[in-house]
This record gives C-alpha cells, structure tokens and sequence, in this order.
C-alpha cells in the first residue's frame, strides 16, 4: 500500500483531476467509483478496479478492512490522509472508499432490433441514474443517450444508479434520429397530451422506449419517428410525473404484460 501525505504528490493531483473533471475521465476512458457497494458491482462483473483509494480512517471500517485484505482490491492501493480524501470526495459524508476503473464500453455498435431505452436531453445526474436502474431491473439491457444527456458515468450519476451500470450496454452521445429511423420494433414515447393510455397498449418485442428532457420532453424530430405516443393515466391532481417515475411506470407496465 501506498501512504500519500502531500498534496503535490504527482498521484494525488492526477487522482484529484480524474475525480473533478468529467473531460479527464472521458479522456482517460475512466470512472470513479464512490464506496463499497458501487465497487463489489463491478468487480462482480468486470473483476479488480485498477486502483483503489482510502482514508485513513476508512481503513479501519471493518467492510473496507475486509475488502483491502480479501485479495479482490487489486495491487495499487493508496491510503491517503483524511484531509486529503475529502478533496477527493463527492459527498459530503465521505465513503472512505473510491476505485478507479476502466469505463466498460459495449462490445458492439447499437442493435436496431432489441427492446432499447433512449434518453433524449435527460441533464439531471439523479434522474439519469435512477432510468437507468430502473431499466436494468425491467431487463432493458441497451441505453442510448442523446449528446445532450449528462454524463452517463459521472460520480453523480453512478451513485443514483447503484451499480446499474455494469449490467447495461449505454451508447453515449447517439443520433437517436438515426438510430429509431431504422429501428425493427415499435417506438413508444411518453408525451402529456399523448393520444393513447399506457394501459390499453400492446407492448411487443422489440420495442424502444423514448424519454426526453425534464423541462422540454423529447425533441420534435426524435418525437416524429414514433409510432405512439402515450400518456400515463394521473387521476390525481399532480400536473406531471418526473421523468425518472414516468419512465419507471412505463418499463414495469412492459415487465407486467409480458410475464
């Protein structure tokens, strides 16, 4: 294990840039994973994290403890002072963990022909991430994402999705356009004044969902290429649902019909 003290340490300045700059981590093919449970996904999936990050005093927390001595953090391990740490963190209660992992790319350019989930605009991290956990508890596995959308492995988005990542294929900065114009399935988006009820649709195989952005919803050239759009029932008064609930009502509407 490495012990980094000093704040001109050339590791730690390069671990401080790659966890505050979403342009260093897209350059380096990087992400940063903030506590335990979002590093066990990955190693479940992918296996060691390049290299590992604790405090001082999360050293001595008995999960991290277990996991620094269980053979599976991999052989570049940093303590570094909890001052320090804390520059690093992106909370304001510090994990006491962080791994930095090669960011998983899909193997293959997108299928036009699998049930797909496409993000038109989503910006905030939080909903972003909680469509995607939503979409791999539906067993939605392929995610496309408008370049408007943020950053799909940000720390912020990472920790909203709780570890969604690693069992999903997401395509970044995507001509939706493109893609839905030859797509082999039905393309569904949810709109306000949609003119067919979510609970009277058919929903086959394939079939991409389409989720635009909280404030302006999905852009008019991505809505034309949809077969229906749809509206969920509110009998309430609420004027709207957050994209995040919309999106989740609408994929385990698809889980219900199809069990």
């Amino acid at each position: 294990m490495k012990h980094i003290a000093s704040r001109d340490n050339p590791n730690f300045k390069a671990l401080k840039k790659l966890s505050q700059s979403g342009r260093e981590r897209r350059k380096r093919g990087r992400a940063v994973l903030d506590g335990m449970h979002l590093i066990e996904s990955y190693i479940l999936h992918f296996g060691q994290p390049e290299e590992v990050v604790v405090s001082e005093s999360g050293s001595l927390r008995s999960e991290i403890s277990r996991y620094l001595t269980s053979g599976r953090s991999g052989n570049v391990v940093s303590i570094l002072s909890d001052a320090l740490f804390d520059e690093l963190a992106m909370v304001e209660t510090p994990s006491g963990i962080l791994a930095i992992v090669l960011q998983p790319c899909p193997a293959h350019g997108p299928d036009q022909g699998i049930d797909t989930v496409l993000l038109d605009g989503i910006q905030d991290p939080g909903n972003l991430g909680s469509i995607l956990r939503s979409a791999a508890a539906a067993g939605f596995r392929q995610i496309l994402l408008s370049a408007e959308c943020a950053q799909a492995w940000s720390p912020k988005t990472l920790r909203s999705a709780m570890g969604a990542h690693f069992q999903l294929d997401i395509h970044e900065s995507c001509d939706l356009v493109g893609f839905l114009a030859g797509y082999r399935g039905q393309v569904v988006l949810t709109a306000l004044n949609g003119a067919v009820d979510l609970y009277s649709l058919a929903l086959k195989e394939p079939l991409a969902w389409v989720f635009g952005s909280e404030g302006q919803g999905v852009r008019p050239e991505v809505a034309a290429t949809a077969q229906l759009q749809v509206r969920i029932p509110m009998p309430g008064a609420t004027e709207s649902l957050n994209v995040a609930a919309a999106a989740a009502v609408c994929l385990f509407e698809t889980v219900r019909q199809r069990r």
